[in-house]
């Protein structure tokens, strides 16, 4: 019994050895020249990365893989590759939606990993503020406007809250869930995951649907876009389109610049 306890120490740590020796060899093949760090996303690109990363992960305690670190390194060019800043997009809400999605997928908690739909409630309701984003095909998919709720600023959307009957909109992560027929006709149910910012979507029917209060004439006309009762409202030229995209397990992120919620939020803490 000692003989084989010393045997599988031995090769315990002959295992660790060699795992350590991989990276070494990596590291040195592939050198990021701004900071001397691992190209994480030339190893997410290719099946070799991904034997290596089974490897280490069974062979050295220490290890915790390159894939999910990889995912938000690597999307995050899609921004400056579609110019999003361009199109209007804070570049922090982008970049927070992706690490939430990127905890997500790490807990196996959304089905299409590709789909980040981010409402930029930063911009005012006349602005084209709702974006779906194709990760995997570098594509913005749509483009336009959405409602805030009644409550939450004309506008621009101010004041947040996960009450019923507060006809304010709610920040934070969700996830999309399947379509019904409700008394705004086609519509898609949303799954707050943040408790205690927006885990009563589901209490307070907060859904996405078509309105005709969402347009760009009224936009022009009076500087601002109508408001729902908390929902992410939005054209009926687009809605149904963009529910079909976005449907059964996207993740949605809806941003505001609150330093309340940025520092609350369970996914991005």
């Amino acid at each position: 019994m000692g003989f084989m306890k010393m045997m599988v120490s031995r090769l315990k740590k002959d295992m660790v050895v060699l795992s350590g020796l991989v990276i070494l060899v990596i590291h040195s093949s592939f050198i990021n020249v701004s900071g001397g760090r691992m190209a994480g996303s030339f190893f997410a690109a290719t099946g070799e990365a991904r034997i290596i990363a089974e490897f280490l992960s069974l062979t050295n305690p220490f290890f915790n893989g390159w894939e999910t670190h990889s995912f938000y390194v690597d999307k995050k060019t899609v921004y400056d590759s579609l110019k999003l800043d361009i199109a209007g997009l804070n570049r922090e809400a982008f970049e927070y939606g992706l690490k939430g999605l990127d905890r997500l997928i790490q807990e196996g908690r959304t089905e299409k990993q590709q789909i980040l739909s981010i409402i930029d409630f930063s911009q005012p309701s006349y602005k084209k503020r709702l974006y779906v984003i194709d990760l995997d095909n570098y594509s913005l998919l749509f483009q336009t406007w959405v409602a805030h709720g009644r409550n939450s600023g004309g506008e621009m959307a101010n004041t947040f809250s996960n009450k019923p009957a507060s006809y304010k909109s709610s920040l934070g992560f969700y996830l999309t869930g399947n379509t019904y027929r409700g008394k705004h006709g086609y519509s898609l149910k949303l799954e707050g995951l943040e408790k205690g910012i927006n885990d009563n979507a589901l209490r307070r029917a907060i859904v996405m649907h078509g309105a005709d209060y969402v347009n760009e004439s009224l936009a022009n006309s009076q500087g601002y876009i109508g408001r729902s009762q908390g929902c992410p409202a939005i054209s009926k030229t687009l809605y149904r389109p963009i529910i079909d995209h976005i449907k059964e397990g996207s993740c949605l992120f809806i941003y505001h610049p609150s330093e309340r919620y940025l520092q609350s939020s369970p996914l991005l803490n």
